[in-house]
């Protein structure tokens, strides 16, 4: 059978519900998150961020001038709070309830404050606020687009490659992207792993000694507590084939109060190499608030990678993708991959073609620092994983320069 054509698993799927009726949130990992004392809070991040961080301004470099900069707001979560917060008109809550009613909908205050409702085509909005085209599904997407199904081992856990597994720790996000590939099992609604679930995972890993590598993700894993960060590295603390343990999150772009001295601490707990890889899609998303939170990962040590994915709309120009790569590499973060779209339900509208992916990255080679170049990469539908897609510079008798010229290459040494 046809991957492409296997039915997703029911009991994986994020029931919909009206945005009004869905519970608010409960604790940190549902996006309400604890100040230094441990007590949660809803204070404006525009008002507590100096507080935890005297060094770090209260709004994000570049927004000066602005007329349309709001005052801080709790993390917007429906469209009657988008419309309150003044990212949407009153007139299109109607028609984005029926997109919220199917995928979760959550924009931070950092992420809030960056949208310039002036510009109908702003790159921040593009992300994170819902649009009618999401319901809009074509015959080619899937809900399960990159095969999660496929290679899930035990609930939670999935194994792709030899060496390495996927660990979905949570199913929550901070925010929710709009091009989101699990967007049909995360949000508010879905189920955390249970820690029975956790249990079959970490027995897996035990007693799989190929695994060098446990990748936690979900969901946004760094929007769980200190304290169950610090828990699973002490569990993993204790399995010696395991080297490397990577979070995959937006936490530090999106919500950069949260990178606290005790989250750092508890990434670093358990003795194994911690990498944390950042998603960032525009390099206004490089706040100051986020560039000093990126600098309190990397001032512990902890390498820093980046995962972009690239968005009609949003970075699909040399000139903005280049200097989010720049952006990055000035944050310490070293471009990693640079994401082809998924095949994920409603987000065509979103997506380019793969030849101007290829084209992005011939501009960039050459004109950009090598450490500003990501490898482009696209999943493949089904399950298959990773391939890179970039452009070939060699065609077997000769390699292309990065201005487009061609030389002749000898196919096998010369003799001497």
């Amino acid at each position: 059978m046809n991957d492409m054509s296997r039915t997703p698993r029911l009991a994986s799927k994020r029931p919909s519900r009206p945005a009004a009726s869905r519970p608010a949130p409960q604790d940190e990992e549902d996006g309400v998150f604890p100040d230094r004392t441990g007590r949660t809070s809803k204070t404006p991040f525009a008002e507590y961020a100096p507080r935890l961080h005297p060094e770090v301004p209260a709004r994000s470099a570049g927004l000066e001038g602005r007329t349309d900069v709001r005052p801080g707001h709790g993390t917007l979560r429906d469209p009657e709070g988008l419309a309150a917060g003044g990212l949407v008109p009153a007139d299109r809550i109607a028609a984005l309830e029926a997109v919220a009613a199917r995928y979760a909908v959550a924009i931070t205050p950092a992420m809030a404050e960056l949208i310039d409702t002036g510009d109908p085509h702003d790159p921040i909005a593009r992300q994170f606020v819902p649009d009618p085209a999401e319901l809009h599904t074509l015959p080619e997407e899937n809900a399960d687009p990159i095969g999660d199904d496929v290679h899930e081992v035990t609930p939670g856990l999935i194994q792709r490659y030899p060496d390495r597994v996927l660990l979905k720790l949570v199913q929550v996000c901070a925010v929710y992207c709009r091009f989101c590939f699990r967007r049909e099992t995360v949000g508010p609604d879905a189920a955390h792993l249970p820690p029975q679930a956790l249990e079959a995972a970490l027995a897996y890993i035990s007693s799989h000694p190929e695994v060098w590598e446990v990748i936690v993700s979900g969901g946004d894993p760094l929007v769980a507590s200190p304290r169950r960060i610090a828990a699973l590295m002490e569990r993993l603390s204790g399995i010696a084939h395991v080297k490397v343990v990577r979070f995959h999150t937006r936490v530090p772009v999106v919500a950069p109060a949260r990178v606290t001295s005790g989250l750092v601490a508890a990434l670093r707990s358990g003795g194994k190499a911690t990498w944390v890889a950042i998603h960032a899609n525009h390099p206004r998303e490089l706040t100051a608030e986020a560039r000093a939170a990126l600098a309190r990962l990397a001032d512990a040590g902890i390498p820093l990678v980046s995962q972009t994915v690239l968005l009609a709309g949003v970075n699909d120009d040399a000139d903005t993708l280049g200097a989010l790569m720049r952006a990055l590499v000035e944050c310490r973060v070293k471009p990693y991959y640079l994401h082809h779209g998924d095949l994920a339900p409603g987000t065509g509208h979103l997506r380019t073609t793969i030849a101007e992916g290829q084209a992005l990255m011939r501009a960039l080679r050459g004109r950009y620092s090598g450490l500003c170049q990501p490898t482009y990469v696209l999943d493949i539908p089904g399950g298959h994983g990773k391939s890179p897609v970039g452009p070939a510079h060699f065609d077997g008798t000769s390699v292309e320069d990065w201005q487009g010229g061609r030389h002749v290459y000898p196919t096998r040494p010369t003799e001497t």
